[in-house]
């Protein structure tokens, strides 16, 4: 039987093979296919950007953000709309024309650079998608690059939209998207290429981290709420602390208050964003559990970014979009050509609906990034030292629909009492509403924000590496145990190994774009390992 679709960017890809007749995430054949075509159109435009400016010939802030938004876009659970898609691959294809007749020179140029829309494209897509590299092992490599560009390209993204540009991490992401189908690459090419990914990967992450603070404060300690509140309610879910804040400022007044969702809870860690009255706490869990949960807040919810699962026809009216996510039927308010967004609709909304019900009660305690960890490097390094602490955990990464994540919840409370877990990302969801106490007062469940925010959990590493006076930051008592669902992970995930990190265990599972080869080399050169069971791992972990 002939595959619809192929795809197997994800932790969940069906029988950790691929997805062929739509995908686990919920996206259609035809989406899937649209989205390879974007991709390929993007590497034929990086590989004209990149020969111009071999040339000498600067490339345009528009040009550039085009590419970053393609790749953000096709990250799973991020957008879903094919007319959105066909605009923008329409939009590639003509910014590709342009500038290729700027070239100088155009000869050896690849059919992506000189496709010019012409033909079908449904057609066209089957033809441009992961299974046309046929040597598996090049393609695994080649799918773990592009995928780590993409993961890239969505830090990148957020950083971007306070008007800042990065030249450098810009062209490198082209050059390296268009290296992806150069046949003249080896092996050994293409993963010295995977290593240089993830060094500019933690530029991406440090550029966005730069751009988070400068702009809201250093994150702190912070209790939030999971509770409600007697207003109605926006829902805020995504990445995007930049929308967060314009709808936090158009808010004010209302009457209507402002929730985060999923990976938007780190935004209450912000000083600039404490002085909102209006902004309450955190309503719900990780991504995947959002149908149940929207039902009960009522209000209108907002993605800024990836993660959106299908949803209810119940709740589709209450859904708005932003940035290059996107659902069909779903409004997608757009930004002016000064990128700000007018959230008036989604207001106006909120004012008609019930407030939330309330799902929970209590309170969160996170901010713990680098700056706030490294405040506090007095009294842990103390805590090491005297033995109270001998163990740090890093289990930072995604949270999934997979019955198996329970693990992560299972090895969290079966930690021993003197282990303390850094986090970010969603994984945290799986722990940290537990009672799992503290140390000499420092929390058992240190959050350092978004999956953006791993970096932070590496600025730390490297800070108790200098503390300790130690030559190799393997030597430090830190355990890597990370979950990942999608390619903002494996940007982290090469980061770290980028920056030396070994032994890092991956789980649920290994990801299915992972060939035996590229497995091994893995293994064999960074001691990647997968997951077994908690009693067995907690028994290899703390032997």
């Amino acid at each position: 039987m002939e595959n619809k679709m192929f795809c197997f960017q994800c932790q969940e890809t069906v029988g950790c093979k691929g997805c062929t007749n739509g995908g686990v995430c919920g996206k259609k054949p035809r989406t899937a296919n649209l989205q390879d075509l974007l991709v390929y159109a993007s590497r034929g435009l990086s590989e004209v950007t990149t020969r111009l400016r071999e040339e000498g010939t600067d490339v345009e802030r528009a040009e550039n953000h085009l590419v970053t938004d393609n790749l953000f876009t096709t990250i799973t659970n991020a957008n879903f709309d094919d007319e959105a898609i066909i605009d923008k691959i329409q939009k590639t294809v003509d910014t590709t024309k342009k500038l290729r007749s700027e070239l100088k020179n155009q000869s050896g140029l690849t059919e992506a650079a000189l496709w010019n829309g012409d033909g079908d494209w449904d057609e066209k897509a089957s033809q441009v998608g992961v299974l046309v590299t046929e040597n598996e092992d090049i393609r695994s490599l080649r799918e773990l690059i592009t995928y780590g560009l993409k993961g890239m390209a969505a830090y990148l993204f957020h950083a971007e939209a306070y008007g800042q540009i990065f030249p450098e991490i810009e062209r490198f992401m082209q050059e390296a998207l268009a290296k992806t189908r150069d046949d003249s690459l080896s092996v050994d090419d293409l993963v010295a290429l995977t290593l240089e990914t993830g060094k500019i990967g933690v530029d991406a992450m440090a550029a966005l981290d730069g751009a988070n603070t400068a702009a809201y404060g250093n994150p702190e300690i912070t209790s939030v709420p999971i509770g409600v509140g007697k207003n109605p309610g926006i829902l805020i879910s995504g990445h995007d602390l930049h929308d967060l804040e314009m709808l936090l400022e158009q808010t004010q007044g209302t009457g209507v208050d402002v929730y985060t969702h999923s990976e938007m809870l780190p935004g209450h860690y912000y000083p600039a964003f404490k002085k909102y009255s209006n902004f309450v706490g955190n309503y719900g869990n990780a991504w995947w559990k959002q149908k149940e949960e929207f039902d009960t807040f009522n209000g209108p919810i907002l993605f800024t970014s990836n993660c959106i699962v299908p949803p209810k026809d119940s709740c589709k009216d209450r859904i708005y979009t932003s940035g290059a996510s996107g659902f069909p039927g779903c409004k997608h308010i757009p930004e002016d050509e000064n990128g700000k967004k007018d959230f008036s609709e989604i207001i106006e909304h909120a004012k008609k609906c019930q407030p939330p019900v309330e799902i929970e009660t209590g309170e969160i305690v996170g901010g713990f990034a680098h700056n706030q960890v490294i405040a506090l490097a007095d009294k842990i390094v103390d805590a090491v030292k005297s033995g109270a602490i001998k163990k740090f955990v890093v289990m930072a990464g995604c949270d999934g629909r997979m019955k198996s994540r329970s693990y992560y919840t299972e090895f969290a409370e079966a930690l021993p009492k003197d282990a303390v877990i850094l986090t970010a990302g969603c994984a945290k969801y799986r722990y940290n509403k537990l009672n799992l106490g503290d140390i000499g007062g420092i929390p058992r469940v240190l959050d350092a924000g978004q999956c953006n925010d791993s970096y932070s959990l590496a600025v730390i590493a490297m800070k108790l590496q200098e503390v300790f006076g130690l030559d190799d930051i393997n030597d430090l008592p830190i355990i890597y145990n990370i979950a990942w669902y999608e390619q903002k992970a494996v940007i982290v995930l090469l980061a770290l190994l980028s920056l030396g990190v070994k032994n890092i265990h991956l789980g649920p599972t290994l990801p299915a774009f992972l060939s035996p080869n590229v497995t091994k080399v893995l293994v064999d050169n960074f001691g990647i390992a997968g997951i077994t069971t908690v009693e067995d791992d907690m028994k290899a972990f703390f032997a």
